[in-house]
Parts: structure tokens; sequence; C-alpha cells
């Protein structure tokens, strides 16, 4: 991908001055060292938590790990040198004013950016039709700000939406009908995950039992992402009240309140 945007920008006889990274995934920022090697004085900006991941790779995967990374999830552990932090609102770069949103939820504090010709670059905050069908069970740090996040993208006062994993720009009336519906695939997964808690499991029965249903299968880093994506529905149902768990023979089970 980092070849593909030059080989434009170099099209385009256009010169990367400055980087904004909406999150600290890798995927999102990887290619950050060779646009500062090959272009000196090229700048990166991102928000301040996504800053912290950024410049401390094994963050992420101790994350996955709740330890020192195991080899297979451990993708990198070389920093990303970040410049300077982002302030939501405007914000002035090189003579020109760009709007910064909070769009937290997919990662700890994903940004939006808003241009001034009404532009909406959106990162991984909102899943492309493609990418729920690839892969339906959403990776997401904090379901609630997911939730959040989803219906501010609806207000935002922009004529175009740029989302990531996806072939097209989005209009307005496009990218409601795509908010609504990331918002119904989390709630179908919430009320599955639910389902399956009417008798008490495991996080990895949950895991195991979402993969049989919905026809998923993982290799071994997928399977440690998925894993956080289970962690993430089990915070939010339990910050809800809506289930319960208990300690038996070493185990922990989760089951649902009644």
């Amino acid at each position: 991908m980092t070849k593909k945007i030059e080989d434009i920008l170099v099209k385009n006889s256009l010169h990367p001055k400055y980087i904004i990274n909406t999150h600290n995934h890798l995927d999102h920022c990887g290619g950050n060292i060779y646009f500062q090697k090959n272009y000196p004085g090229c700048l990166v900006y991102t928000s301040l938590k996504e800053k912290l991941f950024m410049e401390n790779q094994e963050i992420q995967g101790a994350i996955l790990s709740s330890s020192t990374p195991i080899k297979g999830i451990d993708i990198s552990n070389k920093p990303l040198p970040v410049d300077f932090i982002l302030d939501y609102g405007t914000n002035k770069i090189n003579d020109e004013k760009f709007e910064i949103i909070p769009l937290k939820g997919h990662s700890i504090e994903q940004i939006g950016i808003i241009t001034p010709e009404k532009v909406c670059f959106l990162g991984d905050s909102i899943f492309s039709s493609e990418i729920m069908e690839k892969y339906s069970f959403p990776y997401l740090y904090d379901i609630e700000e997911s939730l959040n996040t989803l219906n501010s993208i609806k207000t935002i006062d922009a004529d175009y939406f740029v989302i990531s994993h996806a072939d097209k720009v989005l209009c307005k009336d496009e990218i409601i009908e795509l908010c609504d519906k990331n918002l119904n695939n989390i709630e179908n997964y919430k009320n599955q995950i639910l389902e399956l808690l009417e008798q008490p499991l495991t996080r990895e029965d949950i895991l195991e039992n979402i993969a049989v249903l919905n026809d998923l299968s993982f290799n071994f880093y997928q399977y440690h992402l998925n894993l956080g994506g289970v962690s993430a529905f089990l915070a939010y149902l339990y910050s809800k009240s809506l289930i319960e768990y208990s300690i038996e023979s070493g185990k922990l089970y989760y089951f649902r309140k009644s």
C-alpha cells in the first residue's frame, strides 16, 4: 500500500510534507518510516493516546497477549515517531484548516479529519460492507465508544466520506446507511453472545461458538485479535449489568444475569 500511495503522489507531481494517522494499527501507520526516510522533513500528526501506541508498538501485542507478546502476534516493535499531537476542533497545518473529530472505539483514541473541501476521512471507525461480509465479527477496543462514534458519524457536516478498506468514496446518504449496517452488526453479535451466555461459558468458549455459528476461521494472530473482540463485548455487557461471572476450578465463566 505504501508504494501504491507513492505512485499516486509521483504521478500527480506531489511531494508529501505531512502525514495524519487516524490510529496506531500498522496497516494505517506502518508506511510512515518509508515516507519519512524518502521525503526528509515529512511530519507526522495524530492524537495523544494513538501517539503513545505508535511510539511503543509492543503495547498492542501486549494487550492481545496479556503479557510480553508471544511470537506470532508481535508484529512489530519498531517505534513510529510522531512529531505533533492534534487537538479536537480546528487545527492549522501549513495555512490550511482541518477539523479533527474523535472517533474512539476501534482503537483507543482514533481520530477523523474533515478537510476544507468537506471531505471526511474516517479511518477504521466504520467498516465497509465488503469487510463485514469477509470479517463479520468486528475488532473493537471499546463497544460503547464505537456505538457513540457510529451515531455521531451520521451528523458530520461533510459531503464525502473516505473509509479504509473500501473501493469508493461515499456520499452522505451512503455513510448514514453504512452506519446503520455497522450498528446492526454490533447489535447482532451482542444478542448472539447474550444468547450463548444462557449457560456459563469461558471467553474461549464464546469465541469458539461465534466461529462455528458464523462460519469464521482464524490464523494464530486473528485468533488473539478476535479473542480481544470478545473481551470488548464482555466488558460492555458487564458494564450494562447484563452478565455476571464466576470462577470455578480455576476457570473464569461468564453467564447472563437473571
